[in-house]
């Protein structure tokens, strides 16, 4: 079964340029739709049900979000990971979550911090179920829960615009070498800092937690050649 195979069913209440964007988004972000594929326009038109007009305006979102190269007249396909941009999301939002952290931590806050264990508990099961897309949704839920916390919802949707390339290099790294049972420790260390009120501890459980996979960056190279930008990558 291919991405676009996947059953679709539009909202009518709601505007079909977000939904087939959010749709194709989650796809490419999976890496359900690799570097490379192409999306076909007509092929998008028939999937959706939906007119051109639409699938236009959706595919100038992901490019604005550099997750697709479009070639005006040709084509468009799913642009390979960018690294440029997988760096400065990885920046911005250590940086916020950081000073997240910290304003979380300065005093114990034992119900947002069991909250926080609620979710991890979550992710531990759907890592043991094997099912590594609802371990995904619950990573995010678990940031999330924190920029609420902190009163910061518009800036948790700003952080999410700009993270899809490096949302597709966490997405790589994810099943190797223990990533997700780290991913579990460190997530219930943030907890436990949050809840006790340890903000330095919070801040190196954060800084820890968000910086694995750009140090691994040279084994996804190496593992997956094919889907990262060359530095000289110029789109035609």
């Amino acid at each position: 079964m291919s991405a676009l195979d996947i059953p679709f069913r539009l909202d009518r209440s709601r505007n079909a340029t977000v939904q087939v964007f959010e749709h194709l988004r989650a796809q490419i972000v999976s890496l359900a739709l690799k570097p490379g594929a192409v999306l076909a326009r007509p092929a998008l038109c028939e999937y959706f049900q939906l007119s051109q007009s639409p699938i236009r305006e959706a595919l100038l979102r992901l490019e604005e979000e550099r997750l697709v190269d479009i070639y005006p007249q040709h084509q468009t396909r799913v642009r390979p990971i960018d690294l440029a941009a997988a760096r400065q999301a990885h920046f911005f939002r250590l940086s916020v979550e950081l000073e997240i952290a910290w304003v979380l931590a300065r005093q114990p806050r034992p119900d947002l911090g069991k909250a926080l264990q609620d979710l991890v508990a979550r992710q531990r099961g759907c890592l043991e179920a094997g099912d590594l897309e609802s371990f995904t949704r619950i990573d995010m839920d678990f940031h999330l829960r924190m920029y609420e916390a902190s009163e910061l919802p518009d800036l948790w949707a700003t952080m999410r615009r700009c993270s899809g390339n490096l949302d597709r290099l966490r997405r790589l790294h994810l099943p190797l070498n223990g990533k997700a049972r780290s991913i579990l420790q460190q997530h219930g260390q943030i907890a436990r800092c949050i809840g006790q009120g340890d903000a330095a501890g919070a801040q190196r459980a954060v800084r820890q937690h968000l910086s694995g996979t750009l140090q691994a960056l040279d084994v996804l190279r190496a593992r997956f050649p094919g889907m990262m930008l060359p530095a000289d990558y110029e789109p035609a």
